[in-house]
């Protein structure tokens, strides 16, 4: 366990030019005429939030909801609990749902893969429940995941009632909320086919009828860079989206909720995408697996052990602002051998203009083990030599 970090400061310089970093009076003063009633702009990179207007007002998101149920998919994936070729049987319940939907039969069986592209593009509510049921069993079960999920992301504005959106009581998340969600969900690589996609067909029903897909997201089409993510509407919630783009190395999601009409949200987003793009860029600061500091281990097999960032790490700044870093590094001080691979050993923190602007947590690349008596004792030996 980490109990007690020592500091070591490594610094290092980027080109420099004069300007502040003002996050906070720039999102407030955003020259923006935003028709929707909840709005938001967040890096995808940092969380670091641009723009918003009334970012935590709790509001009924339609088919955006599907944006966590993408996320548990997706995780379950990428944690071995299920595969994109595993056979999914269609029950009766999932088999009934209204709305938007690409027409499952009970008894029937499909791929998650085909499923899970159901979802992204045509927003399938059929899908989403067939899903919910293969991955916990029941749909209650993962709305229990949903809400479980939201908590652990610190969506403090949200409330899972069912997979897919449709009309319920106590059924809401906000701007904010579907952000940090989206957010998540993009760091998932393997979603970004599904997400960008803008047509495609897929069979089913006991008699393999082809069903065409089309997009609901027309910024998957018609927008720059554009990454996701998901529409939704229903008469209460009005026209919702959570749109996401990438220009470079700067990545970032728009979300509007209740907007009168569907033009009216993509003219929203596109327009807070568009401002976020004019003024900010993100600086790649560390690359994942970069070797990044040393760990002195007295007791262990080799005494010096290399620490790599565990992930990327950007940061995001305003354009023109100065590119001067500092990075310091913390190392853990008391530790217990064995160490697995992978475990957290450290952490990397950057400083602009003596602001905290990123921190990433360091980790071993290999399992770290005791040096065997023999060792110690040369070790010992060498040093009174």
């Amino acid at each position: 366990m980490m109990k007690k970090f020592i500091s070591m400061a490594l610094s290092f310089l980027l080109i420099a030019t004069p300007a502040n970093l003002a996050f906070a009076s720039d999102k407030e003063k955003a020259p923006l005429n935003i028709s929707s009633k909840s709005a938001i702009l967040m890096d995808v990179n940092s969380g670091q939030v641009l723009y918003q207007k009334n970012p935590h007002e709790k509001l009924p998101p339609a088919s955006v909801t599907k944006v966590m149920t993408m996320l548990l998919i997706c995780e379950s994936l990428e944690k071995g609990k299920i595969k994109l070729e595993d056979e999914v049987q269609i029950s009766e319940e999932a088999s009934s749902m209204g709305g938007s939907q690409i027409f499952l039969e009970a008894g029937e069986t499909q791929k998650v893969d085909t499923l899970l592209k159901g979802i992204a593009v045509a927003s399938a509510n059929d899908a989403c429940v067939a899903m919910a049921e293969y991955i916990a069993g029941s749909v209650e079960g993962f709305v229990d995941m949903m809400n479980d999920r939201a908590k652990e992301l610190g969506m403090k504005d949200t409330h899972f009632v069912n997979t897919n959106g449709l009309p319920v009581d106590n059924h809401y998340t906000s701007a904010n909320d579907i952000a940090i969600m989206s957010r998540e969900l993009l760091k998932h690589e393997m979603i970004s086919k599904y997400l960008t996609t803008w047509m495609d067909q897929v069979v089913v029903g006991k008699k393999q009828s082809t069903i065409g897909l089309a997009n609901t997201n027309k910024m998957v089409k018609h927008y720059q860079g554009a990454t996701g993510v998901k529409t939704g509407f229903t008469q209460e919630a009005k026209y919702c989206l959570s749109a996401s783009a990438k220009r470079g190395d700067t990545h970032l999601v728009a979300v509007t909720l209740k907007a009168e009409t569907s033009p009216e949200r993509f003219k929203d987003a596109s327009n807070i995408l568009n401002y976020g793009f004019a003024n900010y860029e993100s600086v790649k600061i560390c690359k994942k697996g970069e070797d990044i500091a040393k760990l002195n281990l007295d007791k262990a097999e080799d005494e010096k052990v290399s620490l790599v960032a565990k992930d990327d790490l950007s940061v995001l700044l305003k354009k023109g602002a100065n590119r001067k870093f500092t990075k310091k590094v913390n190392l853990n001080e008391n530790y217990d051998l064995p160490i697995k691979k992978g475990s957290v050993l450290g952490k990397v923190q950057v400083y602009n203009d003596k602001k905290l602007v990123g921190e990433l947590e360091l980790v071993n690349q290999k399992d770290i083990n005791k040096a065997g008596y023999l060792k110690m004792l040369q070790r010992v030996i060498d040093n009174m030599i």
